[in-house]
């Protein structure tokens, strides 16, 4: 404590200095010490007390090994050092394929970031994005708006976020609507965001061919009229993947060519299309090129912890991101993210634009191993797996969503009924999971139960 300093702490038993006073013997028995190391104890001191009398790093004779972890260890009151250790049940998630997500299928969001993620936030910068300084994230929007072949990036919390900030900004003067498949995340799964924040008016259509939105789909559900009657549809938000299936690249021509015929913007909700791309459809820039703005997303098969991209125009993404300002999306020190999402990209999905150097083959092939385990039981599917998802059809096999995750619990498997994703993390523990799936699919099939109607749509969300 600085000389003649009165102390203001209400519990001197945890205030800074006087913890000092009881380790700088420990102290002084340790190396010397950088300043950043002086301060970043000097932080850990400060924010661990009540203390109303701001400690000064210059003031600590500190002398810490620089390799020592700071935030392992902590001080007793009787002058010892303790090391911390994580609650009984909760484990370090900065391992990738060997956390937890190796053995969930629930869904993509579910793996974990890993240990190189976790080294470039440790060097990342902590600078302010709403002011547009921070190195980290302005490279991050560059390189990935550079990947997808389109002017400028924004990054944003997730693909929710990137979504509904195209839309708004895609959308100018009421009134207005919005065409897309009725099973769109757009639709079903944020929370009604298009009608609250757009005030648009959302027309889902349902695909003749089961499988993707056609130029015929569209063209029999849009609305031209100038009519006073009529609501116009200003916008066409495709899905890219959706449930694991793939819009062809052809299609999305033909649709694009129509909707600039008229005037009509164009959305991607291309949360998955890292995955089309590695699937061979087509290069990022090949899909990107015929949308006036495509939001792509990092944390779920790329395996970052939080964040989407939206990729636009330039003039498009300065409104997107004071819409994102308006909402709360405004991010001061998003470093700590984008270092991580950065990896994600290079590392996951590669730096080529067809995605041919990073991991996510892998769970594509895995997913093929995973529909032929269950097609040589007898077992029948929903949607044809292009991708990382599998969709068993579990009403045909005579047993419940409920029964099939309970049966998969035993065997140590997380699953969300019968939709199975076997994003890179699964894949990489391909061996094991074919193992306990072979075990659920037996046992699925053995004990037939009897239907029951179903009554209301049921979220994917929910087991």
């Amino acid at each position: 404590m600085p000389r003649n300093s009165v102390c203001l702490c209400v519990d001197p038993a945890r205030c800074p200095p006087c913890l000092v006073k009881r380790i700088v013997p420990w102290i002084h028995a340790l190396p010397m010490a950088t300043a950043h190391h002086r301060q970043g104890v000097a932080a850990t001191l400060a924010l661990r007390s009540r203390c109303l009398w701001k400690l000064s790093p210059l003031h600590i004779p500190l002398r810490i090994a620089p390799s020592r972890s700071l935030h392992s260890s902590s001080a007793a009151m009787d002058g010892s050092i303790r090391t911390s250790q994580p609650p009984q049940g909760v484990h370090n998630a900065w391992i990738g394929a060997k956390g937890p997500g190796s053995l969930d299928l629930r869904s993509d969001v579910m793996t974990t970031p890993t240990p190189s993620m976790l080294a470039a936030v440790q060097s990342c910068t902590l600078l302010d994005d709403v002011f547009r300084e921070d190195p980290t994230t302005i490279d991050l929007e560059a390189h990935v708006a550079a990947l997808a072949g389109k002017e400028a990036g924004l990054f944003v919390l997730s693909g929710t976020m990137g979504n509904q900030l195209a839309l708004r900004s895609l959308l100018v003067q009421p009134p207005y609507g919005v065409l897309c498949d009725h099973r769109s995340h757009i639709v079903k799964y944020e929370a009604g965001g298009v009608s609250s924040l757009t005030g648009a008016t959302v027309k889902p259509i349902v695909p003749d061919n089961g499988i993707h939105l056609t130029l015929e789909d569209v063209m029999a559900n849009v609305v031209l009229s100038d009519d006073v009657h009529a609501c116009p549809t200003r916008v066409i938000s495709l899905e890219n993947t959706l449930n694991g299936m793939i819009m062809p690249l052809v299609e999305v021509e033909r649709i694009a060519k129509f909707a600039r015929q008229h005037g009509i913007k164009l959305h991607c909700d291309g949360a998955r299309l890292w995955e089309a791309v590695v699937a061979g459809a087509g290069t990022l820039p090949d899909f990107c090129s015929h949308f006036d703005t495509v939001s792509l997303c990092f944390s779920k098969g790329l395996g970052a912890p939080v964040g989407s991209m939206l990729v636009g125009t330039e003039e498009t993404l300065k409104h997107a991101r004071w819409v994102r300002k308006s909402i709360g999306g405004g991010l001061r020190q998003p470093g700590v993210v984008t270092a991580a999402a950065r990896v994600a990209v290079d590392e996951t999905f590669g730096r080529a634009p067809d995605g041919s150097d990073g991991l996510l083959r892998e769970s594509h092939a895995m997913a093929k191993k995973v529909e032929h385990l269950w097609q040589e039981m007898g077992g029948t599917l929903v949607h044809p797996a292009h991708t990382n998802m599998c969709w068993l059809d579990l009403e045909a096999a005579g047993c419940s969503e409920d029964r099939f995750v309970l049966l998969s619990e035993e065997a140590g498997l997380k699953v969300m009924g019968g939709r199975l994703v076997t994003h890179y993390q699964v894949a990489q523990n391909c061996d094991e999971v074919l193992k306990r799936l072979r075990q659920v699919f037996q046992k699925a099939f053995a004990e037939q139960e009897k239907r029951v109607s179903k009554v209301g749509e049921r979220s994917m969300y929910k087991s």
